[in-house]
């Protein structure tokens, strides 16, 4: 599982808990909040002390919508924070669409590369990846944040959504990149809506059918907020969906998905032990 991390996270036999740290003014939950170098660091290190495997840092939003960052900006937010969270024993991962951003933050210290276009995006990201030579997440992505509603058409989104990702493998592997350090992401609320999500998360079988080890991110998106309207239909504010993104941890694990990544990590580790001890896999 996650071949190339360090042992004490490849051994573990329970779902992986990500910590996200948003280096960005507009992201959808916590946009702004931790913008400075300082305050992403210090917000890095409370996530990795309550129990956070590893700490998924990203400098450009993917909220629908969003405006597309040039890559030289992503890596001046991303870089010195990625380089204080290793200083301080963080693990690290980057969260990027773009092959260069990856390449600097790899040899800043980040040890995974987590790219939301599954390599879409970039046509380099591939071949730097196959250079890199480090564990990827290739999420399901249809187009720019600017698109995703208009994207967000199925037939059988389960079934769609499985041949989609099967291809972005295929290209990954003819681009060298080794099948041991393939990670994949259904990509919830990334030209999906509500039911589509919902009928994903339902599915899960069918993506880990795949062979490959499957990341969910669920952590106080839109779906949740739909779920959780107050009686008048205001969606719930995104800082009040984090127990029912704790739920969906806890189910998550219960089905052996490799890693959930999530802004609150306390609430997501304790849903994972819970959910080890029940399976009875000895390591809760």
């Amino acid at each position: 599982m996650l071949a190339g991390l360090p042992d004490e996270l490849t051994s573990r036999r329970r779902t992986l808990v990500t910590g996200i740290v948003n280096v960005t003014p507009d992201s959808f939950s916590d946009g702004g909040r931790y913008a400075t170098v300082s305050a992403a660091i210090d917000h890095g290190v409370r996530l990795w002390r309550e129990g956070a495997d590893f700490i998924d840092v990203g400098g450009e939003s993917t909220r629908p919508g969003a405006v597309a960052v040039p890559s030289a900006e992503e890596q001046a937010r991303v870089l010195p924070v990625i380089a204080g969270l290793v200083d301080a024993g963080v693990i690290v991962s980057i969260d990027t669409m773009h092959a260069d951003t990856a390449r600097a933050a790899v040899a800043t210290g980040a040890l995974l590369v987590n790219d939301v276009s599954g390599g879409l995006a970039d046509p380099d990201m591939f071949t730097t990846l196959a250079e890199l030579n480090v564990p990827c997440v290739l999420m399901h992505w249809r187009t720019k944040a600017a698109g995703l509603t208009h994207e967000a058409h199925y037939r059988d989104v389960v079934a769609e959504v499985t041949a989609e990702l099967a291809q972005r493998i295929d290209f990954a592997i003819a681009a060298g990149v080794p099948r041991t350090n393939i990670v994949l992401d259904p990509g919830l609320g990334f030209a999906k809506e509500a039911e589509h999500n919902w009928a994903v998360l339902r599915g899960l079988e069918s993506f880990m059918q795949l062979g490959y080890p499957l990341m969910v991110g669920a952590s106080r998106k839109r779906f949740l907020g739909t779920l959780l309207a107050a009686p008048d239909g205001a969606p719930r504010l995104s800082d009040d969906r984090d127990d029912a993104t704790t739920a969906i941890t806890a189910l998550c694990a219960m089905q052996g998905v490799c890693a959930v990544r999530v802004h609150e990590v306390a609430g997501s580790r304790d849903a994972v032990r819970v959910a080890a001890a029940w399976r009875g896999d000895g390591r809760a």
